[in-house]
């Protein structure tokens, strides 16, 4: 399996549904800005909701952040507004839930499960440049933790602006990081 960290998100322009409209979205959306793409199987589902449900809470911080996310589902936009006004879970979502009918993003994040029509649950940080930083790839059934997905952005963030340092496992901000150098060589 290739790695898609530190490539360039391929172009797309695709139809979404956010706070009860239809939108566009496309890759020229996100330039300038830190970005959350976070794919799922999809819409009626069981793991689904209780992901997009958690991220929903974690959306205002995210926006804090200055970070947009995206949910997105081989479904159709017109499925997430049926699913959005069928459910309590997904009715707290303000994010943009991008409907890719075709799989065309689902296969440039390479995450489309082909015999199926489905994506598997993958989560990917880019900034500003459109660059992937982290990426997450789970299989259907395990879920995902929007607070580490925050904790991961805070680093990924704090990377970028901090040249030189990395940020260690469990890191949260306010921390110490890390100065790779010859004199920390097996001494961590």
């Amino acid at each position: 399996m290739s790695t898609l960290i530190n490539t360039e998100i391929k172009p797309f322009k695709a139809n979404a549904f956010q706070n009860g409209e239809f939108i566009e979205v496309s890759s020229e959306d996100l330039k300038g800005k830190w970005a959350v793409f976070c794919f799922y199987p999809a819409d009626f589902t069981f793991v689904c909701p209780t992901e997009l449900g958690d991220l929903a809470d974690h959306y205002a911080q995210l926006q804090e952040m200055g970070v947009e996310v995206y949910s997105v589902s081989t479904d159709t936009h017109f499925t997430h507004k049926a699913w959005h006004d069928a459910s309590e879970t997904i009715q707290k979502i303000k994010f943009p839930m991008i409907g890719d009918p075709t799989g065309t993003i689902s296969r440039n994040f390479e995450v489309m499960i082909e015999e199926e029509g489905l994506a598997l649950r993958g989560t990917f940080i880019v900034d500003p440049d459109g660059i992937i930083k982290a990426a997450e790839i789970n299989d259907l059934g395990i879920g995902r933790n929007a607070k580490d997905l925050v904790r991961r952005v805070q680093a990924a963030q704090y990377v970028a602006t901090h040249d030189g340092e990395v940020c260690p496992a469990s890191w949260q901000p306010g921390e110490e990081t890390l100065s790779p150098s010859l004199d920390l060589v097996g001494k961590i």
